[in-house]
């Protein structure tokens, strides 16, 4: 009896100790998030099962919430991706053409030539040239309300480029702005509708959403700024564009970005052939860069520690994010955090214990 007692006790041990690859990744996110501060949640899957899940520190430093897998964080720019994917499905329904010219949706552009100049393709990619005229340290109250027309309005009053469309790469915010306010004009129904339809329903993001003003007041993390001293909230009401959606307005957890990463692999809300597009280099006809082009449809398609991934980061107040897909190995990594840190570095690590590098 007593030998029969050890030995449950042995695998009841065993079973509840944790193996050494979750040992180390808690030690390193041990070491970037502390329990009574902002922090973060990180999901990585491997061949379809996730392998390691966790959260991290605090949503809400008053209320003392902790951080889970399933805390509603804003992603950042990681929305874009959801816009690009609208456009390309209207797009595979031929309701409208990457080529189409920015003319034929906003006639009211002060010039015109720039105007025609200017195709869809151009603002997926970052490369239209467009300067971002928004005044947003002159008229910083403005822009703590403004939303996706309000910040598209001032590039609609640009007079000149910085460089010709498809030259060169320059990250652009409003033209995702400008991206949204397409789908409303094609669709006749508000953007953030229509990604919930298409993309969030078929992929089971039962929790995510999409901003059209205010963040929603319950039930999402709080972004953080320190000053040395302590923590301050800044999100919604405390940094400039932040209601701006088309370029910043998802929010979503680790555990629904792998939902949504799920339903791109398996072309639930697109088709392999347009998918495969988004995550392919576009290829610019009138390159003239120094460097190489490295962007699908929105998508970044780079080289990291030696392995080619696919994602996207984000940053906006308080929040930042960091979106990778490993397709030669099938391993999916995602951390979003309600504080800035370091996420290259966080990134390097966990390629580290992964042992990719």
């Amino acid at each position: 009896m007593k030998i029969c007692l050890l030995s449950i006790l042995i695998l009841l041990f065993s079973c509840t100790e944790k193996k050494p690859l979750e040992k180390k990744l808690d030690t390193l996110f041990d070491s970037s998030f502390k329990s009574n501060e902002p922090g973060g949640a990180i999901l990585i899957a491997k061949d379809g099962n996730i392998i390691y899940q966790k959260g991290f520190g605090l949503a809400d430093i008053n209320a003392k919430e902790p951080i889970t897998p399933q805390t509603l964080f804003n992603i950042g720019s990681i929305s874009k991706t959801f816009v690009a994917f609208g456009i390309l499905e209207l797009a595979k329904e031929n309701k409208l053409l990457l080529n189409d010219d920015l003319y034929k949706y906003f006639p009211d552009f002060k010039d015109s030539s720039i105007a025609r100049k200017i195709k869809i393709y151009h603002l997926l990619t970052h490369t239209s040239g467009l300067p971002d005229s928004r005044k947003i340290t002159e008229d910083s109250v403005f822009y703590l309300t403004a939303k996706d027309e309000e910040n598209w309005a001032p590039i609609k009053l640009d007079t000149s480029l910085e460089f010709e469309p498809g030259e060169k790469f320059h990250y652009s915010n409003p033209a995702f702005n400008g991206l949204a306010l397409i789908i409303e004009k094609v669709t006749g129904m508000k953007w953030q509708k229509y990604i919930q339809q298409l993309i969030f329903e078929p992929a089971g993001m039962k929790t995510s959403t999409i901003t059209d003003g205010p963040y929603p007041e319950t039930g999402v993390s709080h972004g953080y700024l320190f000053d040395g001293n302590k923590y301050f909230e800044k999100d919604y009401g405390e940094e400039p564009t932040f209601a701006a959606a088309g370029n910043g307005g998802v929010w979503s957890s680790v555990d629904e970005l792998w939902k949504y990463e799920q339903a791109i692999q398996k072309n639930i809300f697109l088709d392999s052939i347009w998918i495969a597009k988004s995550r392919t280099i576009f290829p610019h006809q009138n390159w003239n860069d120094s460097v190489s082009s490295v962007l699908g449809l929105c998508w970044f398609i780079t080289n990291f520690e030696n392995q080619r991934i696919v994602g996207h980061t984000g940053s906006q107040g308080g929040f930042r994010a960091d979106y990778v897909w490993i397709p030669d190995k099938k391993i999916f990594y995602v951390i979003l955090c309600n504080t800035p840190k370091n996420l290259v570095q966080i990134r390097k690590s966990v390629f580290e214990i992964l042992e990719l590098n």
